[in-house]
């Protein structure tokens, strides 16, 4: 599930541009997140409304919007009742809804994927949920382990930015030290390609002040039920 600091820095970055007080509860009226002490005194409602059909509803000045993952309740946000701010209202439902999705995307992938590393799928699994998952199934992927001598280190964090919130590679911690890159490969990519990507991901966590860093990987695979036989084979 997302978290309240995510939460948090939505409704700061939109109290920053629009000036409007938000706050947001989830559905058993604890306070998540808010910009503005406003609502506390509204937050006894929540429960009641989030039990009840409406989707939104104004209260004593303030405007009741829920927040949904799907088709159920998860969240119910706080702003006051003017046509201004019940728009912001309605844009920071719709911000934290697709936030929302995409965390829930992330985690599913991130678990089919480790899954797959640990071989724990029947391969009729492997296809209908990478098909759910809008994952490709015949591309050329490489297993790739990068370890660091620094112990609990922020490795996993650091190799997500570095390889950028929109890349189709997935990235999984083994331990506080070791994490398993699973990296897409264009056509035609080789060793050369894949020794250049273990390069510039070392050279990064260099920068980022780790040492004794290593960089090993697998046999390249054409399809992804192959993905756990990537790592039988291994290159330093």
């Amino acid at each position: 599930m997302i978290t309240a600091q995510v939460i948090q820095s939505c409704l700061d970055d939109l109290k920053t541009i629009t000036k409007v007080d938000l706050a947001v509860v989830d559905v058993e009226g604890v306070m998540v997140a808010k910009n503005s002490d406003r609502f506390e005194q509204n937050v006894e409602f929540v429960t009641e409304f989030a039990a009840s059909p409406a989707g939104s509803q104004v209260l004593q000045g303030c405007q009741y919007l829920k927040i949904y993952d799907e088709e159920d309740p998860v969240y119910v946000l706080l702003c006051g009742d003017s046509s201004e701010e019940y728009m912001i209202g309605k844009i920071a439902v719709s911000n934290i809804q697709n936030l929302i999705t995409a965390y829930k995307e992330r985690f599913d992938r991130n678990n089919f994927f480790q899954n797959l590393i640990l071989d724990n799928l029947l391969l009729v699994d492997i296809y209908n949920r990478a098909k759910k998952l809008h994952i490709q199934t015949e591309v050329n992927r490489v297993a790739m382990i990068v370890e660091t001598d620094n112990k609990d280190s922020n490795i996993l964090e650091m190799l997500r930015s570095f390889l950028g919130v929109n890349s189709l590679d997935f990235i999984t911690a083994v331990d506080e030290r070791d994490v398993i890159v699973v990296k897409d490969l264009s056509e035609g990519d080789g060793v050369k390609e894949i020794e250049k990507a273990a390069k510039a991901m070392e050279s990064f966590l260099k920068k980022e002040g780790m040492t004794g860093i290593r960089v090993a990987y697998g046999t390249v695979v054409k399809e992804i039920k192959e993905v756990s036989r990537s790592l039988s084979l291994i290159h330093i």
